[in-house]
């Protein structure tokens, strides 16, 4: 049934790279802080950096409950599912940071997401992820559903905003800067989009 990976290659990488969405859990310290768990969306802005660290983009949104997270203790898991084809489920139980636009890994880090333009989106991370324990379970009760495409509503919405804009629209959401539990959220202002 279920089995454990050393490694993101051949038939495992493939499945990861073929699936249209993913899921991301993490928890903050405390015992009675607020758990989070997102969908994932967009083709192209998921990536296997090498065998062992995989990269999504993290876009503009009313919150940030990963980043903080991810900030006080790294901990996430990323979760795959087949919904059409085999079942199947993947976890990536791993340490993950969220690289932001002024450190210096990040241009080399966007090129490897050549098949998104992030500039509509408000590109505000990269998360990087290092694995830990990688395993799969069977799946069977996952639904068979079919993908249709991409929502294009996240990129019109935030195509109208520059870092200025942006930065004023995350500073009025109640929980970008500060998480549910008062962690630290994203860095505001935002640093300005480097140059491509």
């Amino acid at each position: 049934m279920g089995k454990t990976y050393e490694r993101i290659d051949g038939r495992l990488r493939t499945f990861i790279e073929a699936q249209p969405m993913f899921f991301t859990a993490t928890a903050p310290l405390a015992g009675d802080g607020t758990i989070n768990l997102s969908p994932k969306g967009l083709r192209g802005s998921f990536a296997v950096l090498d065998e062992l660290t995989v990269a999504y983009l993290d876009f503009a949104g009313s919150n940030a409950e990963t980043v903080a997270h991810l900030r006080e203790n790294g901990r996430i898991t990323l979760m795959w599912c087949a919904f059409d084809g085999p079942p199947n489920i993947v976890r990536v139980h791993g340490r993950g940071e969220p690289v932001f636009r002024d450190d210096p890994r990040w241009p080399e880090l966007l090129g490897h997401f050549p098949e998104i333009d992030p500039d509509p989106h408000g590109l505000r991370a990269i998360v990087v992820v290092r694995a830990e324990l990688i395993r799969d379970t069977c799946g069977y009760a996952v639904p068979l559903m079919t993908y249709g495409a991409d929502r294009d509503l996240h990129g019109r919405r935030f195509a109208r905003e520059d870092d200025a804009s942006l930065s004023v629209y995350f500073a009025g959401k109640e929980h970008v800067a500060t998480s549910i539990d008062g962690l630290p959220g994203l860095p505001l202002p935002l640093p300005p989009t480097p140059a491509r």
